[in-house]
């Protein structure tokens, strides 16, 4: 269906190893569905090329940073501060319903009937119970909910 993508985010080189391997396991399973890879300007230009042989679309994204070093630091991953970039996903309104995955998923059987599942559909963090967990979620794009969780991260903060 053209109107629903799997979207995934790299952010650098290393992170796009991991989205190639994302992309092939979902062309393996036979997915029905188009795939979108966001990327930073962190990726280089070859690895955009080998994104876009997996990928049917391959955008690059703002990096966003969560700034929230407190919780960052409790759960021992500075790192994670950029996986706010994720929220550019809400402003793929070309689909009408999305799934995102992180890049270091690997897809073994079919799963399109994610697609079936209500906004905003993810499982729980574990150890945070009423946190979910972002590496795969059901999400409809809209630019209004983009904005709202902006500003949401930026006054309440997000760690993840």
């Amino acid at each position: 269906m053209d109107e629903e993508a799997w979207v995934t985010l790299a952010t650098n080189d290393s992170y796009t190893l991991g989205a190639l391997v994302l992309g092939h396991s979902l062309r393996r399973v036979g997915t029905s569905r188009k795939l979108h890879c966001m990327v930073t300007t962190s990726v280089t230009q070859e690895m955009r090329r080998s994104l876009g042989n997996v990928f049917d679309l391959v955008t690059q994204v703002d990096v966003m940073d969560s700034g929230d070093e407190n919780n960052l630091a409790l759960i021992q991953r500075p790192d994670l501060g950029v996986t706010f970039t994720k929220l550019n996903c809400w402003k793929l309104t070309q689909y009408k319903k999305c799934v995102f995955l992180d890049a270091d998923c690997l897809v073994l059987q079919q799963c399109d009937d994610l697609f079936d599942y209500p906004e905003l559909s993810a499982a729980p963090d574990i150890g945070w119970p009423d946190i979910f967990n972002s590496g795969v979620f059901v999400f409809v794009p809209s630019n209004e909910t983009y904005q709202n969780l902006v500003k949401f991260g930026v006054e309440q903060g997000s760690f993840d």
